[in-house]
């Protein structure tokens, strides 16, 4: 979960205390060892993109630094279209691993399960290999051709998977309508036309039950996305109450979204369902309805990622994606490594030959405390 800032810091140097002087002192000097001695000619800008990608790294798994090109590529993710694999990946004990792949994409589709580790990029190992950068690998123009070898569990050797990149159209919000006027609502990510898309759906709804007499909000394997979206989606269902708040470093850092009673809030029952693939974004729409007692939350713990990632543009058209806080459910619950409990646990066992339904299986489970420096 991520929001966007511009920040460029004016303070002054002098406001530095010496310890810091002297870190960045021993910075300079084995920079500048490395430009005159090492065996090969350095160039400058790769040895600072390195030193900062090992500072960010050194964070936690969720911040990173990216390039022009990276960054301009996360603008174009947030808006819900963008060339590649269609795929969510971390890492996972220093390994590239796949959260979950995006429903109808080209990894999904050649049978990319969750879990699944990528040991090579088109033949190149990924061992120390940044999220950042395998997602620059992994994208690409459509019709474009990209090998992963994956390794997984029943597997006794690599498996190399041949994948033709493609359009990811994210579609967020999907919906039908079961039997006795129950609806089904799926919402797979939170990006920027998220809540308009859930609002068209619910209208549509609503016109063709004429009563809409229940409610299935499906968020199992939704990674998450924008905070503001997250927002806005439980603000449809919630006519008053806190949503959620944030808390940073400092005082001035906290936050806290409350409902607005627009007077157009659904009142038919509503079931929320959830698993461990249920991350960020959709943790906090799965709070928010859970702690004001408007929802009937079901099925396994999610993910557990109560963390806030601001994304600060720098100068030179890079950026970096920095953890600047947490997030705290209504009740003021803090779910990180830990994850929403539903109300009714219910594992999930998938009927043969339901792919509605298969969204919500999962090979292994994979959480936030699984991470390195969670």
């Amino acid at each position: 979960m991520f929001v966007f800032l511009s920040l460029y810091d004016n303070g002054s140097v002098s406001a530095l205390d010496k310890s810091v002087y002297k870190d960045i002192k021993k910075f300079n000097e084995v920079f500048d060892l490395v430009k005159k001695n090492y065996v090969e000619e350095v160039d400058s800008t790769t040895l600072v993109q390195g030193a900062i990608n090992g500072m960010i790294r050194a964070l936690d798994p969720h911040s990173a630094y990216m390039t022009p090109d990276l960054y301009k590529e996360l603008e174009v993710e947030t808006q819900g279209q963008f060339g590649g694999i269609g795929i969510e990946i971390t890492i996972l004990k220093d390994v590239l691993t796949v959260v979950s792949p995006i429903e109808g994409t080209p990894a999904f589709l050649a049978g990319v399960k969750p879990g699944d580790q990528i040991v090579k990029i088109d033949g190149k190992s990924t061992k120390d290999i940044t999220i950042m950068e395998a997602v620059k690998k992994l994208r690409g123009p459509k019709d474009t051709k990209v090998t992963i070898t994956i390794m997984r569990e029943d597997l006794s050797t690599p498996k190399d998977v041949l994948l033709t990149r493609a359009i990811i159209q994210i579609k967020s919000v999907r919906y039908k309508i079961y039997k006795d006027g129950i609806a089904y609502v799926r919402i797979a990510s939170f990006h920027e036309r998220t809540s308009d898309d859930l609002r068209k759906a619910l209208r549509d709804l609503n016109d063709k039950l004429r009563p809409m007499k229940g409610l299935v909000l499906d968020l199992r394997n939704d990674p998450g996305g924008l905070l503001l979206q997250a927002v806005e989606v439980a603000d449809i269902f919630l006519p008053s109450g806190v949503i959620v708040s944030t808390r940073g470093r400092t005082r001035s850092m906290e936050t806290r979204a409350v409902a607005r009673n627009d007077m157009n809030e659904i009142t038919c029952p509503l079931v929320v369902l959830v698993n461990e693939g249920t991350a960020s974004a959709a943790e906090i729409v799965a709070g928010a309805l859970q702690d004001n007692g408007k929802a009937l939350v079901v099925g396994t713990q999610t993910f557990g990622k109560a963390s806030v990632q601001t994304i600060i543009a720098l100068e030179d058209g890079s950026a970096l994606k920095l953890t600047t806080g947490r997030y705290y459910t209504p009740n003021g619950r803090s779910i990180q490594a830990e994850g929403i409990t539903p109300d009714i646990v219910v594992k999930y066992i998938p009927p043969s030959g339901d792919v509605e339904s298969a969204v919500g299986e999962r090979e292994k489970t994979l959480r936030e405390k699984d991470l390195k420096g969670h």
